[in-house]
Order: C-alpha cells, then sequence, then structure tokens
C-alpha cells in the first residue's frame, strides 16, 4: 500500500462480514414476521377475520384499554420519570429498580402479582370489595395489567430524555420569568420529545401486546377482557389456526401502522432551538 494512503471505509473483508451478520440477523428478525402476515393475506383468513364479530370485539377493545392504560401512563409515569430525572435522594437507585422490575417479570407473574394485591381475597380486595369496588375479570382489569406491564418503557425513555436536557436553556426561561409550569411545558418537553415519543410507542406497543398478565388478573371474557393476543391464544387452543394466525397478523399491522405512522409524521423531532428565542 503506498505511504500516506488511507483504505476507503466500507470495503474489505471485515466491512462485508458484518453486513453479512446484520443481514442474517434482519431476516431472522422479520421473516417470521413477514411470513406470518402474508399467510394470512394469500389464503384469506385476514379478510374473512375482520368481518367476525369476535375478532373485531376484541381489536376495539385492545384499542380502547391501550389508549386508556397510554393516558394513565402519561399521567403518573411523567411525574415520577421527571422526579427520577432531576432529583437525587436516598432509595432512588431502589426506586429505578422498582420501576424496571416489571421489565424483566415473567407477565404471569405479573398478573398473579396484581391479583394477589387487588383480587377479591388479596391484599386491597376485601377494603374495595366493601366499598362495591370489583376489579378482577373486568375491564378495568385489563387496562390495569397493560398499565403494570406498559408503563416501565414510557418511564425509562422518559427519565432518560429529561436528564439529557440542557439545563441552561431552562434557567434562561427562569431569568426571563417563565413559571416551572410553562418551562416544563415549552423548554423540557419539546426538547425530550424524541425520548417521550418514542416511550410512548413502546409502551403502547407492550400494552396491546400484553398476553400472560392480562390472562391471570382479567380471565378470558369475550366482549369484557379478550383482547387480541387472547383471541390469537384462543383460536390456536381450539384448532383454527387460520383463525390464530389471521388474528395475529391483525395485530402485527396495527403496531407496524404506528410505527409507520411515527415515522412518516416525524412525532417527537427536536425543537428547533432557534424557536426558543
Amino acid at each position: 500500500m503506498a505511504a500516506g494512503r488511507v483504505p476507503r471505509a466500507g470495503h474489505g473483508w471485515g466491512s462485508w462480514s458484518l453486513v453479512g451478520v446484520a443481514g442474517l440477523f434482519g431476516l431472522f428478525l422479520g421473516l417470521p414476521v413477514v411470513v406470518l402476515v402474508g399467510r394470512a393475506v394469500v389464503d384469506g383468513s385476514l379478510a374473512r377475520a375482520l368481518g367476525t364479530q369476535v375478532v373485531l370485539s376484541a381489536l376495539a377493545l385492545s384499542l380502547t384499554t391501550t389508549a386508556v392504560s397510554l393516558v394513565l401512563t402519561v399521567a403518573f409515569g411523567l411525574p415520577l420519570a421527571l422526579v427520577l430525572a432531576r432529583r437525587t435522594f436516598r432509595g432512588s437507585s431502589w426506586v429505578e429498580a422498582i420501576v424496571d422490575l416489571p421489565i424483566v417479570l415473567p407477565p404471569s407473574v405479573a398478573g398473579l402479582a396484581l391479583l394477589l394485591l387487588l383480587g377479591r381475597r388479596g391484599l386491597l380486595g376485601g377494603p374495595l370489595d366493601a366499598l362495591g369496588i370489583e376489579i378482577p375479570f373486568t375491564t378495568l382489569a385489563v387496562i390495569l395489567a397493560q398499565t403494570f406491564v406498559a408503563a416501565p418503557y414510557f418511564v425509562r425513555s422518559a427519565r432518560t430524555g429529561i436528564a439529557g436536557v440542557d439545563r441552561d436553556f431552562e434557567d434562561a426561561a427562569r431569568v426571563d420569568g417563565a413559571s416551572e409550569l410553562q418551562l416544563f411545558r415549552s423548554i423540557t418537553v419539546p426538547l425530550a420529545g424524541t425520548a417521550l415519543s418514542a416511550g410512548l410507542v413502546m409502551s403502547w406497543a407492550r400494552a396491546l401486546g400484553e398476553f400472560g398478565a392480562t390472562i391471570m388478573f382479567a380471565g378470558n371474557l369475550a366482549g369484557q377482557t379478550q383482547t387480541l393476543p387472547l383471541v390469537v391464544y384462543g383460536e390456536f387452543q381450539g384448532g383454527d389456526l387460520d383463525g390464530s394466525i389471521a388474528a395475529a397478523a391483525i395485530l402485527v399491522l396495527a403496531a407496524l401502522g404506528v410505527l409507520v405512522a411515527v415515522r412518516v409524521l416525524h412525532w417527537g423531532r427536536v425543537l428547533d432551538l432557534r424557536s426558543l428565542g
């Protein structure tokens, strides 16, 4: 090689090996989903499923409950993320570990834990029952199960995004007389928007696909607690493979539609710093 000549990036066995490994793993992640959706489209089971009351009811329930769980996640998760990102206190590491715990728990364990807490014979079930409030095996149980397993994804992402906001912008806004609420709404949230949006998408997707905690805590009651993942399981257990594939394909397409919309609409773009002036 001539002296001073630098090899061009993107060439050589190392680069092509990297591309090959990446391509193989990409196929491993994407091909099963493509095969599933393709099978549902080709054999017509997807179109038939969209015309059945069971699937439509489950889809409507899934979309409704995940929307409510997302509202709860933001309402309670955003303040928690703000505290974890901006406050240092004794036991903060334990709080972070507790918040992250539902991510690593098996969903069935999460459902059992909720049942032991809020079930009729659970820790809080007795007092709630005395007040006439029954949570297990209701639509509310579906929402709580989804929130329990999905909220940590939003809290983790929001915590990281808020912690990464340059405090100088916030200090400048304080000097200009902005209240803490105005500062949070106009400075912190826009600058952390990418992380917040990513957390929302991940949390919603996790809630949409929730199965284990839901079936343990809410059951599988058609029209009341039977979400689309439970239909997939129920159809498969009942021997209707085509119905199970079609319901699974609808789940995939719903999640894919949201992910594509996020990218096309550029949700969560970092606010142009010139607009802060």
